[in-house]
């Protein structure tokens, strides 16, 4: 009778020990099976289809994280979107966004921890840099990019009757003769796309990274300006550039409408060979690599901005790593910071996540990311970088820059492009800008 006693009262125990063991593994399956929806904010239009690719494989991997896109068009205010999203309180859980919008949305952003974050060793230090504020990480960059005059290789081979060499455009005047010899096939030598963020950005970023090869010269400037210290129109390298501005004005494909700024059409032209040169970056094969009867080989010069070949700048192209992932602690739980950084990990610092960066044509600043058969425009900057032939334009990406600087100062540039002012008056409404920025 015992022994009956004692039995039943194991297997009591044994039942009760099955059901709780039961019940516990059903509340873990239903913890995992929890879905956790993402939102990401993307500011690089040309991309959205990629970005929308890798949201779809992360999901496959990760059943219970969905992942939603929030697009924005070309040339939409991506700081005005994002002012909106937070108002309405629909924070995105992560975002790709300028290096500048990053610092000033610094105190709603999640801080990442390379003593817990180790996947962040694999970034290069120098473009680490574009993300930290005051010493904190607060964005990872994904991409470097490079920037001058994109350059057609079957149109300039055939304008010079031989093999070009990039590396032999040095001067102003190498330039303008390898222009002459364009023009006289027929084609047109340029290319300017008259965004204002390609003129205020891009074009006015070389002034002011050109006035030193120290980054911390190049802030100096740009507060000089804001002091009302820098005379622009007495400026050297502001007059070399706007010289070599001229020259691009000669013989820009669109000339007689200078402002269209269609991206896609000015980049469809440059790739079937309806102009040799274009100002651009090497982000416009992610376009270019859609577009039927292309040519196939091309690269990137620099802009000089002088005839001195040893002159900072005239050998240089332009370098950098613009934007950075963030991930929102103010709007987000916990549970989706800690899912969006699994996210940006994944994205970032594998090799699956990299090859569709690769594949759309980017170059990552990750020490293990395959730099083997990318395309001819990022292969043409990485040989740059690997010379130290680079521009350091960190002066207005990482600087924390008034977020309409380029929208501001493009319009002028605009102005200038279409004849409506004059250098001297181009040179004013830029000061007068910065200096409305004093203080600030």
């Amino acid at each position: 009778m015992k022994r009956c006693l004692a039995f039943m009262v194991a297997m009591t125990f044994l039942i009760g020990v099955i059901l709780f063991s039961t019940q516990f593994d059903l509340t873990a399956n239903a913890a995992s099976s929890k879905v956790i929806k993402l939102t990401y904010y993307s500011t690089s239009a040309e991309v959205n289809t990629m970005f929308e690719k890798m949201f779809k494989r992360f999901h496959e991997l990760n059943p219970n994280i969905v992942v939603e896109l929030i697009p924005i068009g070309v040339g939409e205010g991506q700081l005005e979107k994002l002012q909106s999203l937070y108002a309405s309180g629909n924070a995105p859980s992560a975002a790709n966004i300028d290096a500048g919008v990053a610092r000033l949305f610094k105190d709603k952003l999640l801080e990442f921890d390379p003593k817990t974050d180790k996947w962040l060793s694999l970034i290069e230090k120098d473009a680490l840099y574009a993300g930290m504020d005051n010493g904190k990480i607060i964005g990872i960059p994904f991409s470097v990019q490079g920037y001058g005059l994109l350059y057609n290789k079957r149109v300039v081979e055939k304008a010079i009757g031989g093999k070009f060499d990039p590396y032999s455009i040095r001067t102003r005047n190498d330039l303008e003769n390898l222009f002459k010899k364009i023009e006289k096939i027929g084609v047109a030598p340029t290319l300017i796309h008259g965004a204002n963020w390609s003129l205020g950005a891009h074009y006015l970023g070389l002034v002011y990274s050109a006035q030193s090869r120290k980054m911390e010269d190049g802030m100096k400037f740009i507060e000089d300006l804001k002091k009302g210290k820098v005379k622009l129109i007495e400026n050297k390298i502001f007059n070399g550039y706007m010289d070599t501005f001229d020259l691009l004005k000669k013989y820009n494909l669109r000339k007689k409408d200078p402002l269209v700024a269609d991206y896609f059409k000015d980049v469809q032209d440059f790739a079937q060979g309806k102009c040799a040169t274009f100002f651009m970056g090497d982000w416009a094969w992610t376009v270019m690599n859609t577009i039927k009867n292309k040519d196939k080989e091309f690269g990137l010069i620099p802009v000089p901005w002088s005839n001195n070949p040893n002159d900072y700048g005239n050998t240089q192209i332009a370098y950098s790593a613009p934007k950075v992932q963030v991930i929102d602690k103010s709007q987000n739980s916990v549970e989706k910071q800690k899912a969006a950084k699994k996210l940006l990990e994944w994205m970032h610092a594998t090799k699956e996540g990299q090859k569709f960066y690769h594949d759309a044509g980017f170059l990552m600043p990750y020490k293990n990311f395959d730099k083997t058969g990318l395309n001819p425009l990022v292969s043409s900057t990485a040989e740059y970088v690997k010379k130290g032939l680079v521009l350091n334009i960190g002066a207005y990406v990482y600087n924390p820059l008034p977020l309409d600087f380029w929208e501001k100062t493009g319009a002028s540039m605009q102005k200038y492009l279409a004849g409506k002012i004059d250098r001297k008056q181009l040179a004013k409404e830029i000061e007068d800008y910065w200096k409305s920025k004093a203080n600030k």
